[in-house]
């Protein structure tokens, strides 16, 4: 009788993509078959995310969860949190396996020795990046491209948790696509942990990537999911705009659109580098009475040393040189073992707590000019499988959530539109 297991993912799409290839690997075993996290189950597998603090909260919150469900259940724990609070985790009742970051390759092979009497050392190659993609849905994938980073920014905790930059060749992530193209899939959201730093480990371009996923037959459309600034060169983005399945979407982490805040914390780029991006972006990509390009940002509010005056260079900086249409904020989080843990003039909660709701006032009328200037623009969507109350949605290229009334020929379809 083949085994009830439940898949769990906390944080970002790459863990996305990694759950979903473990989920994949092992309903292909023959010895599983998936069920809903919120059912009954013989095992869980959680894969977790440990960016803030309330990250680490909500990762023990569910474990125990889970352990109320099913209390015979076995519970296995992989991700950032498990890389960095390996011994914390292993403390929790129901918890019987947890596979750090350079584990990821072992996950697989463990589990199923486990089920078959034998949890000895599984003999497996556990390689330090574990090819992955997602392929829970019917019109999009996240492949991941890259892993780890050697920034070390001073708040984050992100190169301890999932290791330096590396990646494996871009004839694999090829193979990959294709094999994602075989599924039906027509688009795929390229991800990593510093994705434009793609090629440290095999020397490399992360144009000479792009160039090659592009000529993948039957994937349509592409998306960066996350980029630096200071990694996507004019070069690629004189590519991109030049007709190719590349989108007008770009998630850009700013962090701060104060020069002082982005020094301390040991960014790469500056405010000036950050807006001649989206201007030339602009500049490349966007044509009279077309669509815009879309911009989603990453804004870390509250670090140590930002005095109301340089927030208010972050506001003044989103509205008046950058207008993205999304920001995705976030006050900051003390981690321990960072630098920023240990400056002085640390904010207050209370602070943080009412900049993040001027951030989002500010982001709700971002979105709502960026909408605006779309009116009238004609886009391609494609349309997903889910559906609600009769309705069915799906995205323009640049990121607008499209409704219209459910029809299920339409499902994967890409259709043209009226903004």
């Amino acid at each position: 009788m083949k085994k009830k297991i439940a898949f769990v993912t906390l944080g970002c799409k790459l863990n996305y993509a990694e759950t979903s290839t473990y989920e994949r690997k092992l309903i292909e075993s023959g010895k599983f078959e998936a069920v809903p996290w919120n059912e009954k189950a013989d095992m869980y597998l959680v894969n977790t995310c440990t960016v803030t603090e309330h990250s680490d909260k909500k990762c023990r919150n569910i474990i125990r969860k889970l352990h109320r469900v099913s209390p015979g259940a076995e519970i296995i724990v992989t991700g950032c949190y498990a890389q960095m609070k390996r011994e914390e985790i292993e403390k929790i009742e129901g918890v019987k396996f947890v596979f750090g970051a350079d584990e990821k390759g072992s996950v697989v092979p463990s589990v199923l020795r486990h089920i078959e009497g034998n949890d000895g050392p599984c003999g497996t190659d556990t390689s330090t990046f574990l090819p992955a993609y997602s392929s829970g849905e019917r019109t999009r994938s996240f492949l991941k491209v890259q892993d780890g980073c050697d920034y070390f920014c001073t708040y984050c905790t992100v190169p301890f948790a999932r290791g330096r930059s590396r990646n494996i060749p871009v004839s694999e992530l090829v193979a990959q696509a294709r094999e994602i193209a075989g599924k039906g899939i027509k688009e795929i959201v390229l991800t990593g942990v510093n994705t434009g730093d793609f090629g440290k480990t095999t020397g490399e371009t992360f144009l000479e990537l792009i160039k090659a996923l592009n000529e993948v037959e039957g994937i349509e459309r592409y998306r960066i999911s996350s980029i630096e600034p200071n990694l996507l060169t004019d070069g690629a983005i004189d590519w991109i705009a030049s007709g190719t399945k590349f989108l007008p979407h770009f998630h850009i982490p700013l962090q701060s659109g104060s020069d002082t805040v982005l020094k301390a914390m040991g960014r790469r780029y500056d405010t000036a580098l950050f807006e001649h991006k989206v201007s030339y972006i602009r500049q490349r990509m966007e044509k009279p009475g077309g669509p815009k390009v879309f911009f989603g940002i990453d804004v870390i509010t509250g670090f140590p040393g930002e005095s109301d005056g340089l927030f208010r260079e972050t506001c003044d900086f989103l509205e008046n040189a950058i207008r993205p249409a999304f920001i995705h904020i976030f006050p900051y989080s003390r981690r321990k073992g960072t630098k920023a843990d240990t400056m002085k003039d640390q904010i207050q909660d209370s602070v943080k707590t009412e900049r993040v709701k001027i951030l989002e006032e500010l982001c709700g009328r971002l979105h709502d000019g960026f909408i605006e200037s779309n009116r009238g623009a004609h886009e391609k969507v494609l349309f997903e499988s889910t559906g609600k109350d009769g309705k069915m949605f799906g995205y323009t290229g640049n990121y607008i959530r499209i409704e219209r009334p459910y029809d299920a020929s339409l499902v994967g379809q890409i259709v043209d539109v009226t903004i």
